[in-house]
């Protein structure tokens, strides 16, 4: 029996793996970060969690890490925990870094200094591309991150391309395009719009605040995407490659299907809200899968249509069910409509910091 390690197994990626590999017969374990409030509704909703080990690590700690891959023998290590909201990265830069960049490389030693022939999946991003003007992008394409989160993510794309070099380690990169699912976050803008389309056509919510309607994305179903993870893993020789649909939508057009399954119009109930854009957007990202395809034999097969109706029947129904009293594991009450959080939006509002700030500033650059 194969065995596995999941880091991030909670995240939106890390149950359809975990459960895709469950079915093919492997033992699987997965790293968890010990956080005040328990994050195991996405195991609990596909019904896997009592089939998986959960191990406490976090990726900024090495000794914890060491522990996970000695306690799970792991003969596959997927790598997919990490910061991985690009808009948090602005104000978590620090952090961001920390556990983006260099918890890949802790793997990466850790694998060399055991000498065991473990296969390492690191999973790598589109945000890599950044400013870059040539469309599509593919694993030829000039990287040009513009965000921390992208260059923290840049980091840990070379360190595992140079561990496979230099010690003939098998660890391969998978650039995923923007891949959704009914797991996805509500911090992310796909799921923020189909949780609101549900919301307000039950009259829970009146109106949806976005930032750039014209941002253009790549968008695939991640179930389908964990499939790659596992069949890079399987091959000879370890590789990078790219994982996209090969084509774009806005997300104001994810915004208008949206609205259409439910049969609104979403030109009513659509506000733009500045406050709500990025200090520094990637506007366009389309990738080419023929690699993939090519090698992998691997092909998407939902579309936009498809997906987007897929999480937006997901919401409704799990705003059905909330209304009529029905527990159920799902993450809406771990977020509220009502908070009011504040974000570094200095730079973006162009206010003078406060004279407090100022100082502060100035002793941490003199220290």
């Amino acid at each position: 029996m194969k065995r596995a390690l999941i880091t991030g197994i909670t995240g939106q990626d890390g149950p359809y793996l975990a459960k895709l590999l469950l079915e093919k017969g492997y033992k699987v374990f997965g790293t968890y970060r010990r956080t005040s409030t328990p994050n195991f509704w996405r195991l609990q909703q596909l019904g896997i969690i009592q089939k998986v080990t959960l191990i406490p690590a976090d990726l900024s700690d090495m000794a914890s890490l060491l522990e996970a891959v000695t306690t799970s023998d792991p003969d596959e290590i997927y790598n997919l925990a990490a910061q991985s909201f690009v808009g948090n990265s602005f104000d978590t830069p620090l952090l961001t870094t920390e556990i983006d960049a260099s918890g890949a490389t802790r793997f990466l030693e850790i694998i060399r200094h055991l000498g065991k022939n473990i296969r390492f999946y690191q999973a790598s991003t589109s945000e890599l591309y950044g400013a870059v003007r040539k469309t599509p992008q593919d694993e030829t394409t000039p990287f040009m991150p513009n965000s921390p989160y992208a260059a923290a993510k840049l980091y840990s794309f070379h360190m595992t391309r140079i561990y496979r070099k230099a010690y003939g380690i098998f660890a391969c990169n998978g650039i995923l395009f923007n891949h959704e699912s009914p797991l996805r976050g509500l911090e992310f803008v796909t799921r923020k719009i189909t949780n609101s389309v549900a919301k307000i056509k039950l009259g829970l919510q009146s109106e949806l605040r976005l930032g750039h309607l014209e941002t253009r994305r790549d968008w695939g179903f991640a179930p389908e995407y964990v499939k790659v993870m596992w069949l890079m893993m399987q091959q000879d020789h370890p590789d990078d490659f790219v994982i996209a649909t090969g084509e774009t939508h806005t997300v104001g057009e994810f915004a208008e299907e949206a609205f259409a399954v439910l049969g609104l119009d979403w030109r009513k109930y659509v506000k733009v809200d500045s406050r709500l854009l990025r200090p520094l957007d990637v506007s366009h990202l389309c990738g080419s899968p023929k690699k993939a395809q090519d090698v992998l034999g691997w092909k998407p097969h939902v579309t936009f249509k498809r997906l987007v109706e897929i999480m937006v029947k997901a919401d409704l129904d799990r705003w059905q069910k909330y209304r009529q009293g029905k527990i159920f594991p799902w993450d809406a009450p771990s977020y509220s409509s009502e908070m009011d959080i504040i974000s570094r939006t200095v730079a973006r509002e162009g206010k003078r910091p406060a004279r407090g700030i100022t100082r502060l500033l100035g002793r941490l650059g003199r220290g």
